[in-house]
């Protein structure tokens, strides 16, 4: 199966998704895995949560002016329509993203 690039990746259609723009050395980042791992549990079916690799990824981390991490960008129909920088409890997340989700 190919890969999808990342325009195919936030273009996912009826459904929000979530990028959470991070590096596997960044400690806040590991603190904000579980929180997403809670979200996407409670949201199953109504959001998607995708994981970007700044190091790895640096163009599309470059692309949306990500500029410190963990960052999360919520799109919607493949546009940019949230974000937030920094850890984020995962009560305030839910209040966040809820507008958004159907």
């Amino acid at each position: 199966m190919p890969r999808k690039s990342f325009a195919e990746l936030i273009n996912s259609p009826g459904m929000p998704v979530l990028v959470d723009f991070y590096a596997t050395w960044c400690g806040p980042c590991k603190t904000m895995a579980p929180i997403l791992e809670q979200v996407a549990a409670q949201h199953q079916g109504k959001l998607r949560i995708i994981k970007i690799d700044v190091d790895r990824n640096p163009a599309v981390a470059q692309q949306f002016k990500v500029q410190s991490i963990p960052t999360l960008l919520l799109f919607s129909q493949g546009q940019p329509v949230w974000r937030q920088a920094g850890v984020v409890p995962a009560p305030q997340l839910t209040r966040a993203l809820q507008p958004f989700l159907s």
